[in-house]
């Protein structure tokens, strides 16, 4: 009787272990479905920033059978996904395409072959799984001009209301305010965890900058870092739409699931080829296919469907469908690392994020260094330097701080940037006991555009990648005003209490010692060198009018000439907005839902 007793014990207690390991940090069931259905009413390509919202949304209609599909897997397999302080860990992980593009002419240059390496979430959650969190709408003017282009309906009072939807803020000082959103399902908040984000605003002031929401009336002026993290954790598309529905029984989450083509017939999208554990499957859509798989690969999939450039697919051999300039105007955002020895013990170091104090204080608390990143504050500024409230033209360049020592040799091999040995072994110098902190002025508005284009018509080659940045000559004069701002605001009184000095060169300044010092020609050099992407691929399925020869997709986000087809998210705008691009894309996916229930 004991014996049995015991065994019935032991059976419960394997039972509730397997249940409590099938929950979620929300407390609901992760357990996916094993198997497709033949049939929905909606299948869903892409699980990230855009695709996750348009699925909760088209979910709320009992009536809306809806499955989405995810190339990557859980969110919760690696832990660092959640971690905010661990955020460099994730690139160049499962959970990452990890891309690279093809060698730039005009950039990249400290970088092996010249090829900029490109992060891209493959996981539930996308790209807003391996992101920096920074929730940044964009400026107003970005949107008017896409009403202004022929995109009907995509003003800024008319997206305005698709970023309140979403937001819950979390801010006190913003809760009252008519941009702010309150309920939503996306957590926005101010995360704060070294003392260099004040000092940073007091220097905006002694350059006559007001500190702002930067996601409130006017972009223009210094702000706190907002960010999508709410105790201590990221708060994915995924985690904050799916999650909380999964119990939805007309909501079909499918991860490990590649998908390779869509099913066209008589100019009709039918359903999607995709496959799972290794089998091929069919999946066929009752009322629509939306693709939400990004800036890469939904020009990737609709190209490989026979959707895209004519010229292209015939050299490929692929049947053409529709002439449509599929992975033309890809724009993307790119910064210039500059870095400012301090004499304050105000940014974060390798020893301190990876101490056992630190790691401890996360595991039972959620707070401390690894509970926020290192991105603590920003700025939006004009090129000329006016600080006219809202002058009616956009913002030209952001700032971005980085609060983090990183030019350590323990960070040599945890930073993946594509470095060449050789720049490593002049950049990674510096000791903890010097202390360094980071300023990125951001080119927001590129005249340079790039494409993507097929390798082969295997869809598991990566595509080729060729932003051509820095190729527009504006480009580069609009990097080099925004490494003037950055000097005027290292020259200001604050910056200087703190030790920083505009003529004190730090080791990445090496590579261009045959120009002389902050000079125009060294600044090029310099800019051409250490070209970094932003991580906001956009507009390769890009939005506009019936007539517009350079668009893909209608202002309803059809796709033109294939009926049942949308696509919804980055890809599809019209230019890449004054900003970090996750919470543009969220919109997109808000507003996508609502043409699809209601037209």
């Amino acid at each position: 009787m004991e014996k049995s007793l015991a065994v019935v014990i032991a059976v419960c207690v394997v039972a509730y272990a397997y249940f409590r390991s099938a929950q979620n940090t929300d407390g609901r069931s992760t357990e996916f479905p094993s198997k497709l259905a033949e049939s929905y009413d909606y299948i869903i390509v892409g699980a990230g920033s855009s695709g996750s919202v348009v699925a909760s949304r088209l979910t709320e209609d009992p009536g809306n059978d809806v499955v989405l599909l995810e190339a990557g897997g859980s969110d919760e397999t690696n832990p660092n996904v959640y971690k905010p302080g661990a955020v460099a860990m994730l690139t160049n992980t499962e959970e990452d395409w990890a891309y690279y593009t093809v060698s730039q002419k005009h950039a990249c240059q400290a970088m092996k072959q010249q090829r900029s390496f490109w992060p891209r979430g493959r996981v539930l959650g996308g790209s807003s799984s391996l992101n920096w969190m920074a929730y940044v709408r964009g400026n107003r003017h970005d949107y008017d001009s896409w009403a202004e282009e022929g995109c009907e309906g995509w003003s800024y009072k008319d997206v305005l209301p698709y970023f309140i939807k979403s937001e819950d803020i979390q801010i006190d000082e913003f809760k009252q305010s008519e941009y702010r959103g309150k309920g939503g399902h996306l957590p926005v908040t101010q995360p704060y965890t070294t003392p260099m984000q004040k000092f940073y605003l007091d220097a905006g002031k002694d350059l006559g900058y007001n500190t702002i929401d930067c996601n409130g009336e006017d972009q223009i002026g210094f702000c706190w870092m907002q960010s999508t993290i709410k105790g201590g954790e990221r708060w994915s598309s995924y985690r904050s739409f799916i999650k909380p529905h999964l119990d939805r029984s007309n909501l079909h989450v499918m991860p490990n699931t590649f998908t390779t083509k869509v099913i066209i017939k008589d100019n009709r999208a039918i359903g999607v080829e995709c496959i799972k554990n290794g089998k091929k499957f069919q999946v066929f859509a009752k009322k629509e296919v939306i693709l939400s798989a990004g800036a890469i690969n939904s020009p990737q999939l609709l190209m490989l469907s026979g959707i895209g450039p004519r010229k292209h697919l015939q050299e490929l051999g692929i049947t053409l469908l529709a002439d449509l300039p599929v992975g033309e105007n890809l724009q993307d955002h790119i910064f210039i690392p500059m870095a400012y020895r301090i004499n304050t013990t105000g940014p974060l170091t390798f020893d301190k994020l990876t101490s056992t104090l630190t790691t401890k204080e996360y595991e039972h608390f959620r707070t401390g260094p690894l509970s926020a990143t290192t991105l603590e504050a920003m700025a939006f500024v004009y090129k000329d330097f006016n600080k006219k409230k809202d002058s009616g033209v956009n913002s030209d360049i952001q700032l971005l701080t980085y609060n983090f020592h990183s030019l350590t040799p323990p960070l040599r091999n945890v930073l993946h940037l594509n470095y060449k040995e050789e720049v490593k072994d002049t950049i990674y110098t510096e000791t903890e006991q010097i202390k360094t902190t980071m300023l990125f002025p951001t080119l927001l508005h590129p005249k340079s555009r790039g494409t993507i284009r097929l390798r082969s018509r295997d869809p598991f080659d990566y595509p080729d990648i060729d932003p051509r940045y820095l190729e527009h000559p504006d480009d580069l004069k609009t990097v080099i005003a925004g490494i003037r701002f950055v000097e005027k605001l290292v020259g200001t009184k604050t910056m200087k209490s703190i030790g920083m000095d505009v003529n004190n060169p730090s080791p990445l300044y090496k590579l261009c010692s045959q120009y002389d010092f902050r000079t125009d020609k060294f600044w090029e050099c310099y800019a051409r060198h250490f070209t970094l992407t932003v991580y906001h691929p956009t507009s390769t399925c890009r939005m506009g009018s019936k007539d517009d020869p350079s668009a893909v997709v209608d202002p309803q986000l059809r796709v033109k000439g294939i009926s049942g087809l949308r696509v919804a998210d980055a890809s599809v705008m019209r230019n890449v907005p004054a900003g970090n691009t996750n919470a543009p894309t969220i919109m997109v996916g808000e507003k996508a839902a609502d043409l699809i229930r209601y037209g």
